[in-house]
């Protein structure tokens, strides 16, 4: 791995996550017609937030300035494991695609501790949501990777989201990871459908009920971690959707990822303006689809020519 790689992938790991927001939110407003803010609106709040005091409850502990910090160091780490300019991540071994799931799993469990160490029964409600959905959306992830491992012979993300559709059994087994990856970008980044980042209203909320207690730079760090786990999971769609083969010139597929990862934070947007949330009853069937569609490419790689090698 060279240096300029390296350097490359570092960028727009801590980069694209800021126009990756912006991209959401102005195609957002570009289906309600409207301006929109600026695409680097999110590095303003950011730095607004930077500039204030954090103010923390007298009956938390640790728990709560730790949480932000956690879940920050887990998503960039998870970032270090995906490709994003390239066929290769910084940190690619076998079966990495476990540690990943691990990895945003201490994330998920950092911000949990954290909203329970305030003593609101309000954030417990919201970490015992985000405990529900994520045991929900997690053997998805699971089944997608693993059947994608199994189908292009490789265990790590490099080579299993080279994985292409060569006909019909192969094409359901792809469409079927890319579904289960989409909608685990969804549930993950805590968006419409399954929830809006945006909406403070008390009986809906599930992931940001957990950071009503959170400002200043604790607030900023726990914003930005979401907007790099939604780049990473966005990062693993565009690869896994890339056309780009791993002979391109390196310029040239760094380009075409990160104009995918763009692209998926397009569809992101244009759900989120076509389609209402959610009621949270059925959030886990929203979740279960990504199981299915799994499940589907599973079976689908059974009987593919070769099944499963």
């Amino acid at each position: 791995m060279t240096p300029a790689f390296l350097l490359a992938h570092l960028s727009v790991l801590l980069a694209a996550p800021i126009l990756l927001v912006g991209v959401v939110n102005r195609t957002k407003a570009v289906w309600a017609g409207r301006r929109g803010v600026p695409l680097l609106q999110a590095a303003y709040d950011l730095r607004r937030l930077m500039g204030k005091r954090t103010v923390y409850s007298s009956v938390s502990t640790l728990f709560v300035p730790a949480a932000p910090a956690v879940a920050l160091a887990t998503a960039l780490v998870s970032g270090l494991l995906v490709p994003l300019v390239g066929p290769r991540a910084p940190l690619s071994f076998p079966f990495d695609f476990v540690l990943f799931a691990y990895v945003w799993g201490l994330g998920r469990m950092a911000l949990m501790l954290g909203a329970l160490d305030t003593g609101s029964s309000f954030e417990g409600m919201g970490a015992s949501r985000e405990a529900t959905y994520s045991a929900l959306i997690e053997p998805a992830l699971f089944v997608a990777a693993g059947t994608l491992a199994a189908a292009a012979g490789r265990g790590d993300f490099a080579g299993l989201l080279r994985f292409r559709p060569e006909d019909a059994s192969t094409a359901l087994v792809w469409g079927g990871c890319a579904v289960a990856l989409f909608v685990n970008l969804q549930v993950e980044s805590a968006r419409i459908p399954v929830d809006d980042p945006a909406t403070h209203l008390e009986l809906t909320m599930i992931h940001e009920v957990m950071v009503l207690d959170h400002g200043g730079p604790d607030l900023a760090a726990i914003q930005y971690a979401a907007a790099v786990k939604m780049t990473v999971g966005a990062a693993l769609l565009a690869a896994l959707l890339d056309p780009v083969g791993p002979s391109a010139a390196p310029l040239a597929a760094a380009a075409a990822r990160l104009a995918l990862i763009l692209a998926v934070g397009v569809a992101v947007g244009t759900v989120e303006s076509l389609i209402a949330r959610l009621k949270l009853r059925a959030v886990p069937e929203y979740a279960f689809l990504a199981l299915v569609a799994a499940f589907v490419a599973l079976l689908a790689s059974t009987v593919r020519p070769g099944g499963l090698e």
